[in-house]
């Protein structure tokens, strides 16, 4: 390990986030990670359950005259998104995350940084770890899975967790504390690719679209970034020649707004200036619609080989589901202000020998208006004659207005800061609605330290900001022996 963090402050969090740093922990491939934290518990001596999903518990006794007090679950999950630049070169199964520091940020090189929501669990071993807290009796639920599916959270026995107040440290905004969250579901469709043969005499080119921001498929959806898929789409339609299409493909995680794509195409080879000259007035128009969401966008277009071509039928219904499917805001709420009430984002396109499957992320904080958007994607896919399906449905995370931990976080912050919390939902999914329908006794509340970026090769992490969350956690615990 290069110690690329020591000497940052809280010392405790940085040491073991440097640690998890370097143990590869993709969505379901969390076994690594799982026997650390495991290890992890029972070499502090500390009752530790890992579950058949790989879930981790640890409890810690309270503290002297802390024993009375309510029992608080310090929650995150363990794993991380995968994404890097088309140009690095590392392997997320097997290869550790390169951490780099600049200015009071952390960053990973050329990769996502894994602070969603590696930081959460930093906190909770530091908590672990450290024997000057005060603090009531802790269980620390690290979970699995919540970046696929929120698999772990489904998978867990509720009758493990003893603890009343539950606090989530998956929330990428000091100072806010979300009593809120969306529900969301992972839509499936599979459009059955048929193909045939090709004149010889025509030239096979690639097209990729680059060069965009991406973001975090349910923060950022306000932002309205361009999604490299949907865009493709668009191109496909707009192209003023005659082609065939060999092969598209895009994005790499549902819950990550694509910002790549790329797709095969096949013209007359007296056609391919002409073509190149229509992809550029296409990426003009791009370049217009989205010159402050993502101001450097490209599309490049190079010739290549391909050994045949979707049939016309094929292409004709990868070219309507790419345009018509919904995509982006569906409807913003009435009750919030600035709130995304639903969304969709599809994230992965991807081509197979039989095959050619769309991913998307559904969100919405209203149940029915995530049926109504998944039953439109359904309508859509029979018309186009493929197959749907749904995968990973999760709960949307009701308000409890006036809960006993929202006035302790309150309170606290107050104390440190002389300001007032921002109490805020959010469009993003967290597990805390599938932990409450698990213990119905508890409440819960989400904060956590400023990040940016998230689920792209751009995220990072204030170092500043991790200081002054910790200081802030240590502070609730500490202050629960007064209510």
């Amino acid at each position: 390990m290069e110690n690329v963090l020591k000497g940052l402050k809280p010392e405790l969090v940085f040491k073991y986030f440097e640690e998890i740093s370097q143990i590869p922990r993709g969505s379901g491939n969390e076994k690594a990670i799982s026997n650390y934290l495991k290890s992890f518990g029972e070499n502090l001596g500390l009752e530790t359950i890992q579950d058949d999903a790989l879930n981790i518990i640890i409890r810690k006794p309270a503290t002297k005259g802390y024993e009375n007090c309510p029992g608080v679950i310090l929650q995150g999950h363990m794993d991380m998104v995968c994404e890097k630049n088309k140009d690095t070169n590392h392997n997320f199964v097997t290869d550790p995350i390169k951490l780099r520091v600049q200015d009071d940020m952390i960053y990973a090189t050329g990769t996502t940084l894994g602070a969603d929501n590696g930081i959460a669990v930093a906190m909770g071993l530091a908590v672990l770890a450290s024997n000057d807290l005060e603090h009531p009796s802790l269980e620390v639920l690290i979970t699995t899975d919540e970046e696929a599916g929120m698999s772990g959270a489904m998978a867990l026995d509720g009758s493990n967790l003893k603890g009343e107040y539950i606090i989530n440290l998956d929330s990428e905004e000091e100072g806010y504390l979300l009593v809120s969250c969306a529900g969301g579901v992972t839509a499936w469709t599979e459009l059955n690719a048929e193909f045939t043969n090709y004149d010889s005499n025509k030239q096979g080119l690639l097209v990729e679209i680059k060069g965009l921001l991406g973001g975090h498929s349910g923060i950022d959806i306000i932002k309205q970034r361009a999604n490299s898929n949907r865009l493709m789409g668009r191109l496909l339609n707009l192209l003023c020649v005659d082609y065939d299409l060999a092969k598209i493909q895009g994005g790499s995680k549902n819950n990550a707004i694509p910002r790549e794509c790329e797709a095969i195409i096949v013209v007359n080879k007296d056609d391919v200036d002409k073509t190149k000259d229509c992809i550029n007035q296409i990426l003009n128009i791009f370049k217009h619609e989205f010159s402050t969401s993502d101001p450097d966008i490209t599309i490049e277009c190079s010739e290549t080989n391909i050994d045949k071509v979707f049939t016309k039928e094929t292409k004709n219904n990868v070219i309507t589901l790419l345009n018509l499917i919904p995509n982006g805001i569906q409807t913003m709420s009435m009750d919030i202000n600035g709130l995304v009430e639903s969304s969709t984002n599809l994230g992965v396109v991807h081509t197979t020998e039989n095959l050619v499957t769309f991913e998307c992320a559904v969100r919405s904080s209203v149940k029915t208006l995530k049926e109504d958007i998944t039953n439109k994607m359904d309508l859509l896919a029979a018309n186009l004659g493929g197959k749907f399906r749904l995968e990973s449905d999760y709960p949307a995370w009701e308000y409890a207005k006036g809960s006993k931990l929202e006035e302790i976080c309150v309170e606290t912050y107050e104390k440190l800061t002389g300001k007032k919390p921002i109490i805020m939902a959010i469009h993003a999914g967290l597990e805390c609605g599938l932990l409450l329908d698990k213990i119905p006794h508890a409440q819960a509340i989400s904060l956590g330290p400023d990040m940016f970026e998230v689920h792209t090769p751009n995220e990072h992490l204030s170092i500043s900001s991790t200081k002054r969350t910790w200081d802030y956690l240590v502070a609730i615990l500490k202050g629960m022996n007064q209510y």
